[in-house]
């Protein structure tokens, strides 16, 4: 505790320096003045609570929100001061949306506990005392050796030492990190794979030295020192020796590492990020209208409050015969008085803010997220994934975007690569039946001869099939083995491995026309070709990065010759080269790119000894040094991939995913604009952007690309702002490169998003990742202030899904860290439109209408208030029961508003669908506009005022509503009030309710039903432990006389015929486009008869799912995804339940 207060104050940081020294097995130096590192234990802490801290901590949070704090001051003065009302009817409701919260976030935190508990206190085995001992993870410390077995967890970040295989290789899948589940190959040194038993690695003698904790999977910048027979020997250790917490050991028996970071240190902890909170178009504007209600409170009691005095001003009113003041009264201060009788007004009209909002906004987030998981549309079969919500505050900005920012690869096309073509040594290839051909030739030699190759086409294909990092996993691989085994035999079951499609289309290519990579074994790649064997010793591998865009490795040829093997962007390979046929490839490179295909360029270059020595001494002086390692090792890379012999280039098809044109489409005719941000060369991005409508044929495109300068930016962008305004009648798009938009974004902002917001469509090419962010930033926070929506499927999309209003991911093939990162994820890009054009449609309407209602009802409520004390002289006479005032947000209007926000549909699914125009209806926040707001907040004191009048004409002066003679007393009048009130608010929602199921007349009616018995109840007994008794028999009494039951009835009438006439007129003179396809839905049958109307396939599809929910004709914008029996049996469940 003291050193956790110490590090807090800054006396003890945790790190002292940049630097971690780890001694394998805590083999401490001996000598006096070492003073061991403190680092972190094993435990994992994802709760945010403890036992101690959650009420303090849950309190605090709660009441940093304005309406509770508010609450909690006006509970304050009611215990405080005398006032009109009970403490009781604003501390309830507080009390009961406090616990409420507190209940829920308490049971997420104590989930989120049990998960640490499972996970810490799983079983390990380390090595202590020289034998193995088994004990909790949670135990681990730094240093320790720690044993783990095939198909396990890596309980920590481990420096990997040994395994079971001679060369202390051992093969991971990292999907629970990043969700790539190709098999990667991590390696020990050589001087501690021999350490394959407890009693040797007991005796190694060993120091880690490495980089403090990184949020960064992927970097890892280290070394070891091993002391072998007196004599230190130093080796670098990267991202290839360590392995990551939460990573699976796959196709090795067993792996012994040293715990380097352990616990909230290790890279996965550090990953569990909070991502910037993001708040909602229509939480903005609940925020300002509380704001004007607070103003309208205020007005209120400060009115009342002078009213008050001045009345009492006339000596008349002063001092009645049955309330004399007090000797004290009279002489207390007047500014004291005027600020407790303010106060008292304050507690008076308090409910004018509705504290039931916020907790009633949250179940209704919550509560809808669910549908979107459930609907089977969104259910991507072939993969069996349903679209998941991971954030549900962001429902109804849904239905709010007006850019949507969409990366190219594995978001439009399915990431699977099939080669196509290629180039070598300027002569174009295709490849047929599995044989390499050149263009314009047909493949003529018989099946089974071996074909001839050339020495440039064996060359680039030995530089296709050995340039990669690509893994081979075969059926049996447990335990020591030589995968050179299935050499001679060529296995079946062996399968590629790759964390790039294109690397592993290319090997396959490569394996179909004669030239097969078998494996590695070590140091040793082997491949074959047309039979031969070849073994290739592999020196260095040149890691691939998103800046040098390329990835090289230096081998050793079976004459021992050394010679590397590059391949990457042409941008990134062609400047490089210096001999080959560069022009004719720089063409066959555009044609590929117009084709739409991935073009790799693939070079070597052959060292001298000499150069060799330069070259390895250079690596490994980068490799080991611990300060700006990855500064020294770009520049020793671009060293050495220079001088480059120009071998040909690759071209791989990416296809399109399925129906992507068609969802393009329905978003622009949405009114949504599309940009396409990819880190593609502009042909092939401009190649794929017509093919999927992105960009039309009859468009005029313009281009912003290859720009040097800002001057020459500037004038180009003033060339196409001109062209935009000469030719406004017809479509633009945009094509602009990284480069260029560089220049753009850092000194001519303004004139750039001129130039886009006047284009149809927008593509960036060659973009790197922070780019994308950029872009979506530029757009987000320009004046307009439009609403942005970003997609993406891989790593280098996060920081743009992240920066965007909303954030899509799609669950590709390139790993799951977009889907992590994101707000809500999908399929396939194909269901975007329904996610924005139904759901987002239907998120919106409902919170929008649950918004404005909230304040329209609590107006009808605090009004006759207010209006009541203009008849008892503001003498904060209440007019309701106390009793009353607490439960009408809770019980008596609270259920139908919470159901319609769940199930209203304004229009049917597949019209929003077939009609995307529609979703223009609610764009910009139309339903939040001011004026929407001040409609409903006129029509709550319009209903106010007939209320309060009506019950006030009716009674009258010295009107008898009894048989007997008997008059009506305060009480009953308020009770009147209430009545006609509690109806009128509950008719009113009726009135606005389009989709009616069992559930909406169930809590409509029960509502209303719930109010008359609980009052009987309520007026009906004598209650000992109230104070007063003032309702006893008071609700029955009123409801004994006809001519109340006759008020009742007029005044409701009164309040919503108006309604009615304006809502019948306004549809049949002046109908919105929403409102003709209402009347368009009420004419066409929805069920089998609408599917009667789509193709035959989309008609099976419909028939497949209805066929679960036959007995209650679902809607598709709710039904549970039914992908097992148990999910069928629970959709029809769920289904009966919501029918109509």
């Amino acid at each position: 505790m003291i050193r956790w207060i110490r590090q807090q104050l800054g006396f003890d940081p945790p790190h002292q320096s940049d630097t971690r020294t780890v001694y394998i097995a805590n083999k401490f130096p001996q000598h006096g003045h070492y003073i061991p590192q403190r680092f972190a234990d094993n435990r994992i802490i994802s709760s945010k609570y403890t036992i101690w801290n959650f009420i303090p901590k849950n309190l605090f949070e709660q009441f940093r929100r304005i309406a509770n704090f508010y609450f909690l001051i006006i509970f304050l003065v009611q215990l405080m001061i005398d006032t009109p009302t009970s403490p009781i009817t604003s501390g309830l409701p507080l009390f009961f949306v406090i616990t409420v919260t507190a209940i829920k976030q308490g049971y997420e935190d104590w989930l989120r506990h049990k998960a640490d508990n499972e996970v810490n206190g799983a079983p390990v085995f380390v090595v202590r005392s020289g034998s193995l001992v088994q004990t909790r993870s949670k135990n681990i410390r730094v240093g320790d050796i720690v044993r783990v077995a095939k198909d396990e967890t890596f309980p920590a970040d481990l420096v990997l030492l040994s395994s079971d295989r001679a060369e202390g290789t051992c093969h991971i899948t990292t999907a629970s990190l990043d969700g790539e589940t190709n098999l990667k190959t991590h390696y020990a040194v050589p001087e501690t794979a021999v350490s394959q038993s407890v009693s040797r690695l007991e005796s190694l003698q060993a120091v880690v030295e490495c980089q403090q904790p990184e949020a960064d999977l992927y970097r890892f910048v280290g070394r070891i020192t091993v002391t072998q027979h007196g004599e230190e020997i130093v080796r670098p250790l990267g991202p290839e020796n360590l392995l990551l917490r939460g990573a699976r050991l796959k196709n090795t028996k067993e792996i012994f590492g040293v715990a380097v970071y352990t616990g909230m240190e290790s890279k996965m902890a550090l990953n569990y990020k909070c991502k910037s909170q993001k708040r909602s178009a229509v939480e903005k504007s609940m925020n300002t209208f509380l704001i004007i209600y607070l103003g309208i409170l205020l007005f209120e009691a400060v009115l009342s409050t002078i009213l008050k005095y001045a009345w009492q001003a006339e000596d008349k009113w002063n001092e009645p015969f049955y309330n004399q003041k007090t000797d004290q009264e009279r002489n207390s201060s007047q500014i004291l008085k005027f600020i407790s009788d303010f106060l008292a007004f304050l507690v008076l009209y308090n409910f004018i803010i509705p504290i039931s909002l916020y907790v009633t906004v949250e179940m209704q987030k919550f509560l809808g997220s669910f549908f979107i998981g459930w609907d089977l549309d969104l259910y991507h079969e072939e993969s069996d994934q349903k679209a998941q919500v991971n954030t549900s505050d962001l429902n109804e900005e849904l239905g709010q975007v007006e850019y949507v920012f969409t990366d190219k690869t594995g978001t439009l096309t399915e990431n699977e690569m099939q080669f196509r073509e290629c180039s070598i040594n300027g002569i174009k290839y295709q490849e047929i039946n599995g044989k390499l051909v050149p263009e314009g030739m047909t493949e003529d030699s018989p099946d089974g001869s071996v074909p001839c190759l050339n020495r440039e086409e064996e060359l680039f294909l030995k530089a296709v099939s050995l340039c990669h990092t690509v893994q081979i996993s075969y059926d049996q691989t447990d335990g020591p083995g030589d995968p050179f085994s299935h050499a001679n035999g060529f296995s079946p079951q062996m399968e590629y491995y790759a964390s790039s499609p294109d690397e592993k289309a290319l090997v396959e290519a490569t394996k179909r026309m004669g030239v097969t990579f078998i494996g590695s074994h070590g140091e040793i790649m082997e491949i074959k070709t047309f039979g031969k064997a070849e073994r290739y010793k592999l020196l260095h591998v040149l890691e691939f990065d998103a800046n040098r865009r390329r990835m090289s490795v230096i081998l050793q040829k079976p004459s021992g010759e050394k010679v590397l093997f590059t391949k990457g962007a042409e941008s990134a390979i062609l400047p490089y080269t210096t001999s080959g046929e560069i022009d004719k490839t720089r063409v066959h490179v555009d044609e590929f790119a117009l084709k739409g295909l991935r073009t790799l360029v693939v070079a070597c270059r052959h060292f001298s000894a000499d150069e060799y020595q330069e070259v390895d001494r250079r690596l490994h002086e980068a490799r080991t040094a611990l300060q700006q390692r990855e500064e020294r090792l770009v520049e020793v890379f671009n060293f050495i991939e220079k001088d480059l012999e120009l071998l040909g280039a690759t071209g791989v098809e990416d296809k399109l995913q399925d129906k992507v044109q068609e969802t393009i489409e329905a978003l622009r005719l949405a009114g949504i604009k599309v940009w396409v941000l990819t880190g593609d060369k502009h042909e092939t991005a401009v190649s794929v952007s017509l093919s999927c409508g992105h960009f039309h044929r009859t468009m005029n495109i313009l281009e912003l690309v290859q720009q040097k300068s800002d001057n020459e930016c500037a004038e180009q962008l003033r060339r196409l702002a001109r062209r935009i305004k000469e030719d406004h009648v017809i479509q633009h798009g945009l094509v602009v490169d990284g480069a260029s938009l560089s220049l753009a974004l850092r000194e001519h902002e303004k004139l750039f998003m001129e130039v886009c917001k006047n284009c149809s469509a927008v593509l960036c090419c060659r973009m790197a990742p922070l780019q994308k962010a950029k872009v979506v930033r530029l757009l987000k926070t320009s004046p307009e202030k439009p609403i942005t929506l970003a997609i993406g499927d891989g790593a280098n999309d996060v920081s743009m899904i992240q920066e965007a209003h909303v954030g899509i991911g799609i669950m590709g093939k390139e790993g799951r860290q977009a889907v992590r990162n994101s707000d809500y994820a999908i399929a396939r890009f194909k269901f975007l439109a329904k996610l924005l054009l139904v759901h987002g449609h239907f998120y919106y309407i409902r919170i929008a209408t649950l918004v404005q209602y909230f304040f329209y009802k609590n107006v009808c409520f605090i009004t006759p208030q207010f209006l009541y004390q203009f008849f008892c002289l503001f003498s904060q006479q209440t007019l309701y029961d106390s009793v009353y005032l607490t439960l009408y947000n809770i019980c008596f209007t609270s259920l139908p508003i919470l159901v319609y926000s769940l199930f209203e549909q304004l229009v049917h699914p597949h019209v929003l669908q077939s009609k995307p125009a529609l979703y223009r209806d609610i764009s910009k926040n139309s339903l939040l506009s001011f004026k929407t707001f001040l409609y409903w907040t006129f029509l709550g004191f319009c209903h106010a005022f007939v209320f309060f009048f009506g019950s006030y004409i009716l009674m009258g002066e010295d009107t008898t509503l009894m048989g007997n003679g008997q008059m009506f007393g305060n009480w009953t009048f308020g009770t009147l009030v209430f009545t006609v009130m509690v109806i009128t608010v509950t008719l009113k929602l009726a009135l606005e309710t389009h989709f009616w199921t069992w559930m909406n007349h169930f809590v409509t009616w029960g509502s209303i039903a719930f109010y008359f018995i609980f009052s009987l109840f309520y007026g009906g007994i004598i209650w000992p432990f109230l104070h007063t008794q003032d309702m006893y028999f008071v609700f029955v009494q009123l409801l004994s006389s006809g001519s109340a039951w006759f008020a009742i009835f007029i005044i409701v009438i009164t309040c919503l015929f108006p309604d009615v006439i304006k809502k019948v007129f306004y549809r049949h003179l002046q109908p919105t486009s929403t409102q003709k396809s209402q009347m368009y839905t009420n004419r066409v049958a929805i069920g089998d008869d609408f599917i009667a109307l789509q193709p035959l396939s989309r008609a099976k599809n419909q028939l497949g799912k209805i066929s679960l929910l036959r007995p209650t004709r679902a809607s598709d914008a709710w039904t549970p995804c039914a992908v097992s029996q148990r999910g069928k049996t629970a959709a029809h469940g769920w289904a009966g339940w919501w029918s109509e």
